[in-house]
């Protein structure tokens, strides 16, 4: 029986996909649970990153779909979040780029539903929007 394809992502489910996989400590990430699930303290050890930076990166991948994770008590009671990867495929070609390219965002760079400006970098302080001349 032959498998119907998956739909084609939209442009921006397809960019924040790049983007997950645009990073080299997200590619081991993925790499390492692909091997098999994994709690975040035993992951972190095993590729040598610390927690906090392990949680922002395992975010970034969950939100793309590319994993997912679930929270599991352990024998002594104690909460374990585990990660698993998520069976993905994506062959990029042209004609994908060019189908994708027509249900991209408004291009202004922000996510949609963000209003510009807003604090990316975490420090409490917006964004400064330079307004481009026409």
């Amino acid at each position: 029986m032959a498998r119907t394809p998956a739909p084609a992502p939209s442009g921006d489910e397809l960019l924040k996909v790049l983007a997950a996989l645009g990073n080299p400590h997200r590619l081991r990430i993925v790499a390492a649970l692909h091997e098999g699930r994994n709690y975040v303290s035993r992951l972190a050890r095993e590729i040598g990153m610390s927690r906090p930076l392990l949680h922002m990166h395992l975010q970034r991948l969950e939100a793309a779909g590319l994993i997912t994770g679930s929270l599991e008590l352990s024998e002594d009671g104690k909460a374990m979040k585990f990660y698993e990867v998520v069976s993905f495929r994506y062959e990029l070609t042209p004609e994908l780029i060019e189908e994708v390219a027509r249900t991209l965002g408004d291009g202004d760079g922000e996510p949609e539903g963000e209003p510009p400006g807003k604090d990316k970098a975490g420090t409490g302080k917006p964004e400064t929007v330079k307004e481009e001349a026409t």
